[in-house]
């Protein structure tokens, strides 16, 4: 299969990117951490803050704050039991067990993993692997990498003047044995919610951030000692306590030239599971995906879209201040229903809050589009609203700019958004507000290669978890669902015109919680 066709059946048509008789073994599940042995370790403080507000006078963190900062962004927060639903059997209901994290994963097997570059007072400096299962760092290389790193982006950040800088990475194998190719999209889209949570968190602590999509892959695997046939860094974000400055893309800097520089080092970890699992299309697409030299890095000129004529109606949302809330209580409240939606009124502040809070805190400082944050977003909110007060039934577009609803196509679509569905594990007609994620049909193939199906599936999870907090911190709970038909959806909003797709469906609502237990893993 091409690549093309990959990634064209991966949206359009999943049944045929994946064998049909594949089989999960569960029993030889790999771990949803990774775990490194005999490398020297540096525990974390358990005593972390149990709430979290945006610090005004940043300062440089020290060894204690970056262990808060890492388990509020990528710790294990959480471990859950629940009933699995398996229908009328002879058989005693079968029990799931899970550890979770405050951000949401497909089948909450969360594919990522956090590797962070430290210069702080009371740590060795170094190249570090955050290990979530016992919260502390695993000591990878130990030395200062600030002209590495730099190099690696294209010398388009000054690393020297900041106090670290994360890697996230993605193990294919931690959702390929479930989702067989279909892990690929999820993969993106994962890295993108766990983004989106690692810029909010850093907000909190006064850090500055700029993500970095485009670098020398072999180069940053390098560094870390991943097997590329295994494990590979999809997101570069430096991180200060002052604002980073971005500077021009030296080109001619290649990861043959870098790899060179570094001696190369091979760690022994743990997975648990002990088949060997191929995963042959993930490893053609992560190839064609990577960038060899600073020359082929570039940025998306911001282009102004009309999304429909003049002639369709719009209905202004009301003005008010952006949502005001606590990190930590908004993500420890924050749920994804199933069979848990519970229909009810959805007043236009509610909407107008949860759709004004997603979009703001959505800026962010990239190597797309530099330090100009007024660009315009290549990822756009859509919704199917139902029950809301004062709001006709119907598919709008979420104009941002405006703060106003544009109207594409009236009346009740929950049926053919029900029918749409790949598995019926959540009711539609529960749910008064089913919004979709949008971005461009081509996935910016002409200007980044295939490079760019997993930066707009990254953008467009980045999205998804700022959606998720701000319907938290109104009382709401939001599913992300893949499970979904894109061509009908893409049908309901006339998306063809704009050369538009819907990424991923994010039904939101008022809900009840499911019977299971839960047990908080804080101090």
């Amino acid at each position: 299969m091409s690549l093309d066709a990959f990634l064209h059946n991966l949206h359009f048509d999943i049944d045929k990117i994946s064998p049909p008789d594949w089989e999960v073994d569960w029993e030889d599940a790999p771990l949803p951490y990774k775990l490194y042995l005999g490398l020297p370790v540096v525990p974390l403080s358990p005593e972390i803050p149990l709430t979290l507000e945006e610090q005004e006078t940043p300062v440089k963190p020290q060894h204690r704050d970056i262990g808060h900062f890492l388990w509020y962004v990528y710790g294990l927060t959480e471990f859950s039991q629940s009933v699995l639903n398996t229908g009328p059997s002879k058989h005693a209901p079968g029990l799931m067990e899970s550890y979770r994290r405050f951000v949401p994963s497909g089948g909450s097997l969360y594919p990522n993993e956090l590797y962070v570059y430290l210069k702080v007072e009371d740590l060795p400096t170094g190249v570090y692997h955050f290990d979530a299962a016992h919260h502390r760092l695993v000591l990878l290389r130990e030395g200062n990498f600030d002209s590495y790193i730099a190099r690696s982006v294209g010398n388009r950040c000054n690393v020297s003047a900041c106090f670290g800088t994360v890697f996230v990475s993605t193990m294919f194998l931690k959702n390929f044995f479930k989702y067989n190719n279909f892990s690929y999209r999820l993969q993106g889209l994962d890295t993108g919610v766990l983004i989106g949570q690692l810029l909010e968190v850093a907000k909190r602590f006064g850090f500055k951030s700029d993500v970095y999509f485009q670098f020398l892959d072999r180069a940053a695997n390098h560094l870390l000692g991943l097997s590329e046939k295994e494990e590979s860094v999809y997101a570069v974000i430096p991180l200060s306590v002052e604002p980073i400055t971005q500077f021009p893309n030296e080109e001619g800097i290649s990861s043959i030239q870098l790899c060179r520089d570094l001696k190369r080092k091979e760690f022994n970890y743990y997975v648990r599971s002990q088949k060997e699992i191929e995963f042959p299309m993930l490893i053609k697409m992560n190839e064609a995906s990577m960038i060899e030299s600073t020359e082929s890095i570039r940025k998306i000129q911001s282009k102004s879209k009309e999304v429909m004529n003049d002639e369709s109606q719009m209905i202004p949302l009301p003005q008010g201040n952006r949502l005001s809330y606590d990190l930590v209580s908004v993500c420890r409240q924050r749920y994804s229903p199933d069979m848990d939606f519970v229909l009810g009124k959805v007043s236009q502040y509610q909407l107008a809050a949860l759709l004004r809070e997603a979009k703001a805190s959505f800026l962010y400082q990239n190597d797309l589009d530099g330090t100009n944050q007024k660009h315009e977003a290549r990822v756009s909110l859509y919704g199917c609203l139902h029950n809301v007060e004062g709001i006709p039934d119907g598919a709008y577009y979420y104009d941002g700019a405006a703060h106003a609803l544009r109207e594409i196509h009236p009346g009740d679509h929950r049926l053919r958004l029900q029918y749409g569905m790949s598995m019926d594990n959540v009711n539609l007609f529960q749910v008064p507000l089913c919004l979709h994620v949008a971005g461009n049909k081509n996935h910016f193939k002409t200007i980044l290669g295939y490079r760019g199906y997993r930066i707009q599936q990254m953008e467009a999870g980045m999205l998804v978890q700022r959606l998720l907090l701000a319907a938290s911190a109104i009382g709401f709970g939001g599913h992300p669902l893949l499970g979904f038909d894109a061509k009908l959806c893409d049908e309901i909003y006339k998306m063809d015109r704009q050369d538009m797709t819907s990424l991923i469906q994010v039904p939101i609502g008022p809900h009840h919680h499911r019977p299971w237990l839960r047990g908080s893993l804080y101090s």
